[in-house]
């Protein structure tokens, strides 16, 4: 039995749910914590390539309980195109699927005021999805937030919806010169959702803490990553949740007492979409070939990412707030074929070199990283299962990764599929880990 959070160690897209999608296989429940529709999780297995936006992609396994926690911002409608989506690939989504009551719904005029906000930033915008995440959450912590639950109770939905359009109105017509929404004609479309969605609305928070009290296994899965939490990202561009380890709680119930491990996904290098700091971003022709290579388009935008070499200080801060019990090397094979890596050890700012994260932005936006240069490997790693099989430029890498990161590897993925990977240990199976000796 072991209870485990999966989460990004860089700034999202590091490939968890592949990770999750192997994990689950073992696991009796995966929980979404946080984020909303904003997330993209792709898993590739010989039936399909599958999609996740809200729903965990442990849903692939039958006997899988999925749920999505009071932490997530659910767009009802987003969701149950997501659910017909997948039943139409095949998978079952019944008793085995429910969305917690206390989550928070994402409305249409939360769209409208995330994308008009946006506009009017201009060279100052986040890069928000405009899919109405931010302004979801800003109702939630504003305390007039309309809940999963409410949609149930149809008097005190269309109450609460009415007395939220009087101030949303007026600053969407006023502040932003868009269309206001009506009252009846918002409320019939959520009230469809509600008849759509009500028997999979129920108190997640007490469906885990059973299960966990029950010898269950549990994964936690996160969206985003580490580097776009609310807190320890590279505020203010970062989305508006809790995507580091402790949101697993907070967006789920279930004490910190509970949870057993703390697994960080990783790429081999790094990229990030939307606007923000990014230290090692090459926008050179070796940026644009790890872009080609690595196919790093956004599975829900479709936005290109950017791309640049490992930063150990990212994810070395990602070990120290998550508290991560291992890491999960993802994109191994994309490097294939570099004749040299570049691993960033530090950033200079104003002459002084620092090796942990500023929390200050215009550091990190003025910093030269700070470069150590690693012997890459013509050897083809695609499809690789096991460690001993690797090159040895290749696990010279990963042994490297491990020192700066300051944590261990226990899975490396070496292509798109779920056979694809090499698992050193499966931190889901305590007592069974026999660590490979390591070439340095």
């Amino acid at each position: 039995m072991a209870n485990l959070v999966i989460i990004g160690s860089q700034w999202g897209d590091e490939g968890k749910g592949k990770i999750v999608d192997i994990l689950a296989k073992d696991a009796d429940m995966v929980v979404r914590y946080q984020g909303g529709s904003n997330a993209g999780h792709t898993v590739i297995n010989k039936r399909d390539t599958f999609i996740f936006h809200l729903i965990p992609s442990g849903i692939l396994y039958r006997g899988t309980r999925c749920l999505i926690g009071n932490g997530v911002v659910v767009d009802p409608g987003a969701l149950i195109e997501e659910m017909d989506h997948l039943q139409g690939q095949g998978v079952k989504i019944g008793k085995n699927f429910a969305v917690s009551d206390r989550a928070h719904l994402i409305l249409p005029y939360h769209k409208a005021i995330d994308k008009a906000s946006e506009q009017s930033k201009g060279v100052r915008r986040i890069g928000t999805t405009g899919r109405g995440i931010g302004p979801s959450y800003g109702d939630k912590m504003a305390r007039i937030g309309i809940r999963m639950g409410d949609l149930l109770n149809p008097a005190l939905f269309k109450q609460k919806l009415e007395e939220n359009l009087v101030d949303i109105n007026w600053l969407l017509e006023q502040l932003h010169k868009v269309d206001c929404f009506e009252l009846e004609k918002v409320y019939q479309q959520y009230m469809g959702y509600a008849d759509r969605l009500k028997s999979y609305i129920v108190d997640t928070a007490l469906v885990v803490n059973k299960a966990v009290d029950a010898g269950k296994t549990v994964l936690f899965e996160g969206a985003q990553g580490t580097h776009l939490d609310v807190d320890f990202g590279t505020y203010p561009y970062v989305t508006s949740s809790s995507s580091s380890a402790g949101g697993a709680c907070t967006g789920t119930g279930v004490g910190p007492t509970k949870i057993d491990a703390v697994m960080g996904i990783t790429k081999a290098y790094t990229t990030r979409v939307g606007s923000g700091p990014f230290p090692t971003e090459l926008t050179d022709e070796v940026g644009g070939w790890l872009q080609e290579r690595g196919k790093e388009f956004g599975a829900t935008t479709g936005r290109a990412r950017r791309c640049g070499w490992f930063d150990s200080v990212v994810v070395r801060h990602a070990t120290r707030v998550n508290g991560l019990s291992s890491l999960a090397v993802t994109k191994l094979d994309v490097l294939d074929g570099c004749k040299e890596l570049k691993v960033c050890t530090g950033y200079r700012v104003n002459g002084k070199i620092h090796r942990e994260m500023p929390s200050d932005l215009q550091a990190l936006t003025n910093c030269e990283p700070v470069y150590e240069r690693v012997r890459g490997w013509s050897a083809p790693t695609t499809g690789v299962t096991t460690y001993k099989n690797l090159p040895a430029e290749a696990k010279r890498y990963l042994t490297r990764i491990e020192e700066l990161a300051e944590c261990r590897i226990d899975m490396i993925s070496t292509g798109s599929r779920r056979d694809e990977t090499i698992i050193l240990n499966n931190p889901l199976k305590a007592g069974r880990r026999v660590r490979p000796q390591r070439s340095r």
